[in-house]
């Protein structure tokens, strides 16, 4: 039986290759995030730069893996080590 996904939001911190990025999660760990097939199959892909933040979807068994649903509409930078919202 399938588990639903744990949905958050998530910072990005650097691009790894084309469709992953490594996120900054709200507790402070990270994880390496990925495109969903609906963001990779967009004509272009996003590319989203360091510090956007970004909306995820997590297995309950494995948090260092994360995929990427969408782009949260308010922007956010990292101060420290908290997520400071700038709306």
């Amino acid at each position: 039986m399938a588990e639903t996904p744990i949905e958050t939001d998530a910072i990005v911190s650097a691009r790894i290759s084309a469709l992953a990025y490594l996120l900054i999660l709200p507790n402070g760990k990270t994880a390496t995030g990925h495109l969903s097939r609906v963001l990779r199959t967009a004509t272009p892909p996003p590319v989203f730069p360091s510090g956007h933040r970004v909306h995820v979807e997590m297995t309950p068994y494995d948090f260092s893996r994360a995929r990427i649903v969408g782009s949260s509409k308010a922007g956010c930078a990292i101060k420290g080590e908290s997520i400071i919202d700038e709306t």
